[in-house]
C-alpha cells in the first residue's frame, strides 16, 4: 500500500483553518449565560434564543474542509486501521499510527500556526463522529491527547508555552496525557495529594506524588499534571495548599509509569499509573496561575465533553445500521424479524436515541463555535445522555442480533466492553447529575430570593408559572406540525419549575444534601433539554424542506411523548409520599447491608 496516498494535501492543511461565519462574528445578546435554556428551566423560564433556530456556525468553506477530512480519515479506517487486531494485541500497530500522524490526526484542535488543523468544535464533532463508529479505544487515545492532554495549552497556555510544545504535539512527535486522578481523588478533584514545592533556587517546583488510570500514561512525553502547592494568597502569612496545573516532560527525570492496566475494554489504549519522584519542573511551566488548578482542570473537562457526545453519535449510528441489517435479513417463524412489533420497538428506540444524541451534540458544538458563554450544564447534560443512552442502544443491538451479537466476529461485544467506561470518566454520571441539579437550583435560589420581600425565606411556595409570553415564544419557534409537542414540553417545564420551587421552600440551603431528590431533578432537566434540542433540529428540517423532514418530524414527536413520560415519572417520585418513603428505606437498607459487609438475609434452605 502507498501509505502517503492517504495523506491530506498541504493545500487542505492550509485551508482547514475555517473562515468565521457571520453567526460566529455577531455580537449578540444571546451569547450570555442568562440566556441558557438549561439554566432557565430551573426558574420556570423558556430561554429559546440559544436553542432556536437550530444553530449553524460553520461557513460553507468550513463544511467543505470537513468533507475532505472525512474522506481522508475514512480511508484510513477502511484501509489501514485494524481495531480487531489492536484489541487482541492490546496495543496499536505502530505503522498504522505513523500513517495517522501523517494525516495530521494528532493536531486536529491545534491552530494552524502551530502545525495543526485548527478545527472548530463543530468540525471536530463531525470528524470524531466517524471515529466513534470504528474504534472507541483508539478514539479515547486520540481524545486524551488533544481534547484533554494539550487542551490546557489551548485554553491557558502563554505564547512561550504554545510555541514550544504545540508544534511537537500537533505532529505527533510528542504524545500528551492529562494527569488528575489519584488513588484517593477521583470525582473529588480538590482532594489530590500530589505536591509541588518551590525549590530554594526559586526556579523550579519539586513534584512528588502519583496518578492512576492515566490514558497514554506509559507513552506520553508531555503531561498536564495537577498538584497542591503551598501558597499564601494576597500576600498574607497564612499558607494553604493551592491546586495548580503544571506542564511536565518525561525527560525531566523522576517520571515513571506502571505496566499497562488490564482492562475490561479499551484494551488497545495505554492506561497506567504515573509516578513523580522529586521531578524538577521549571516555574515557567505553571499552566495558568498558581492556585487556579481546579479551574483549569474543570474547564478542560467542560470544554471537551461535547466530543464524547459526538463520538456516541457515530457509535449509535453504527449500532442502528448493524441492527437494521440483521433484522431485515434474519427470518424466524416464517417472517423477517423486522415484521415483529417487539423488534420494531427496539429499532425505533435506537433510531430516536441516535437522533437525540446527535441533536444535542451539534447544538452544543455549534453554540460553542458562535461564542455562547458558559455551556457547562449543557455539556454535562450531553455527556450523561449520550453515554448512558449509547450503552442502552448497544445492549439492545446485541439483543436484536441474538447469539450473533454475542460472537466476536460481529464486533459489537468489543464495542460494549469499550463503551462502558464512558459513563465513568470525564465526569462520572452520578457526579455530573449532582452538579447539574445543584448548579441549577443554586442559581434559581438566587433569582427567586430577589423576587420575594422576605429575605429570610427563599420563596413563599406560591409558584410563578411559565409566562404566557415564554410559552407563546416557544410555540412560535417550532414548526407548525411540532407545536403540540412543544406544548407538551412547555407543560413539563412549568411542572419542573414548580417542583424546584417546592424543594427550595421545603429544604432551603439543605437541598444540597438531598441526593435522592437531586438525581431526579437532574434526570428531568436532562430530558427537557434534549427535547428542546430535538424539536429545534426537526423544526429546521421542516423549514428547510429537507428530504428527511417527515421522518425527523416522526422521530421528534414520538421522542417528546416518551420523554415527557420520563419527566413525569421523575417529578412524581419527588412529590409522592410513597417514593419519599422508599428513599428513606434505601438509606436504611444500604446502612444495614454495608455494616454487615454482605447480604443480610437467611438463605431459603437455611444454609
Amino acid at each position: 500500500m502507498n501509505w502517503r496516498s492517504l495523506s491530506i494535501s498541504s493545500s487542505l492543511l492550509q485551508s482547514i483553518q475555517p473562515t468565521p461565519s457571520v453567526a460566529a462574528q455577531q455580537q449578540s445578546s444571546i451569547l450570555g449565560p442568562q440566556h441558557s435554556f438549561a439554566m432557565g428551566i430551573f426558574m420556570n423560564q423558556m430561554n429559546t434564543k440559544q436553542i432556536f433556530p437550530f444553530p449553524d456556525a460553520l461557513s460553507e468553506e468550513s463544511k467543505d474542509t470537513v468533507k475532505l477530512a472525512l474522506d481522508s480519515f475514512g480511508r484510513y479506517f477502511d484501509q489501514v486501521h485494524d481495531a480487531v487486531a489492536n484489541d487482541a494485541n492490546e496495543s496499536f500497530d505502530q505503522k498504522a499510527m505513523e500513517t495517522y500522524k501523517q494525516l495530521g490526526g494528532l493536531g486536529l484542535l491545534a491552530p494552524e500556526e502551530y502545525g495543526g488543523f485548527g478545527l472548530l468544535s463543530t468540525q471536530y464533532a463531525r470528524l470524531i463522529e466517524l471515529f466513534g463508529g470504528h474504534d472507541l479505544s483508539f478514539s479515547i487515545t486520540i481524545g486524551a491527547h488533544q481534547s484533554l492532554g494539550y487542551k490546557g495549552l489551548l485554553l491557558y497556555g502563554n505564547e512561550q508555552q504554545k510555541n514550544k510544545y504545540l508544534p511537537m504535539l500537533s505532529s505527533g512527535q510528542k504524545l500528551a496525557a492529562y494527569c488528575l486522578t489519584e488513588p484517593t481523588a477521583g470525582s473529588d478533584a480538590n482532594s489530590i495529594r500530589t505536591t509541588a514545592v518551590l525549590d530554594d533556587d526559586g526556579q523550579h517546583y519539586i513534584l512528588n506524588g502519583n496518578k492512576i488510570w492515566i490514558t497514554n500514561g506509559g507513552l506520553a512525553d508531555f503531561m498536564v499534571v495537577f498538584a497542591q502547592v503551598p501558597h499564601s494568597k494576597d500576600h498574607s502569612n497564612e499558607v494553604q495548599n493551592a491546586m495548580t496545573a503544571f506542564i511536565v516532560e518525561r525527560d525531566y527525570g523522576g517520571v515513571t509509569s506502571s505496566p499497562p492496566e488490564k482492562k475490561m475494554g479499551l484494551k488497545s489504549s495505554n492506561t497506567t499509573a504515573v509516578y513523580f519522584d522529586n521531578v524538577k519542573v521549571p516555574v515557567q511551566n505553571v499552566l495558568g496561575k498558581v492556585g487556579e488548578g481546579f479551574k483549569v482542570a474543570v474547564n478542560i473537562l467542560n470544554n471537551g465533553r461535547f466530543a464524547l457526545s459526538a463520538l456516541m453519535t457515530g457509535f449509535t449510528r453504527m449500532l442502528l445500521t448493524k441492527s437494521i441489517q440483521h433484522v431485515n435479513q434474519r427470518q424466524q417463524f416464517g417472517h423477517k424479524l423486522i415484521e415483529f412489533q417487539s423488534i420494531q420497538e427496539k429499532i425505533a428506540q435506537i433510531a430516536m436515541s441516535h437522533y437525540a444524541i446527535e441533536s444535542v451534540a451539534f447544538l452544543v458544538s455549534n453554540n460553542m463555535d458562535r461564542g455562547v458563554e458558559n455551556l457547562q450544564l449543557e455539556a454535562a447534560i450531553g455527556k450523561i445522555y449520550a453515554t448512558e443512552t449509547a450503552w442502552d442502544c448497544c445492549d439492545e443491538c446485541i439483543q436484536l442480533l441474538g447469539g450473533a451479537g454475542y460472537m466476536r466476529e460481529n464486533h459489537i461485544e468489543r464495542f460494549m466492553r469499550d463503551v462502558r467506561v464512558y459513563r465513568i470518566f470525564e465526569g462520572a454520571s452520578d457526579t455530573l447529575r449532582q452538579f447539574i441539579a445543584t448548579t441549577g437550583i443554586r442559581n434559581a435560589a438566587k433569582v427567586l430570593s430577589q423576587k420575594h420581600s422576605n429575605s429570610t425565606t427563599v420563596m413563599d411556595d406560591n409558584s410563578s408559572n411559565v409566562t404566557s409570553s415564554d410559552r407563546d415564544e416557544l410555540l412560535q419557534q417550532v414548526a407548525e406540525p411540532l407545536r403540540p409537542s412543544a406544548a407538551q414540553l412547555a407543560q413539563q417545564i412549568e411542572d419542573f419549575g414548580s417542583v424546584v420551587e417546592h424543594l427550595l421552600f421545603k429544604h432551603g440551603k439543605h437541598i444540597a444534601n438531598q441526593q435522592f431528590l437531586l438525581t431526579r431533578i437532574a434526570n428531568a432537566s436532562i430530558e427537557l433539554y434534549v427535547m428542546a434540542a430535538v424539536l429545534s433540529r426537526a423544526t429546521n428540517a421542516i423549514n428547510e424542506n429537507l428530504p428527511t423532514s417527515d421522518h425527523e418530524q416522526l422521530l421528534a414527536t414520538t421522542f417528546v411523548t416518551k420523554s415527557c413520560e420520563r419527566v413525569k415519572a421523575n417529578l412524581n417520585s419527588i412529590m409522592s409520599p410513597d417514593s419519599l418513603s422508599c428513599f428513606t428505606a434505601f438509606s436504611q437498607i444500604a446502612d444495614q447491608v454495608s455494616r454487615n459487609e454482605e447480604a443480610l438475609t437467611t438463605r431459603p434452605i437455611g444454609f
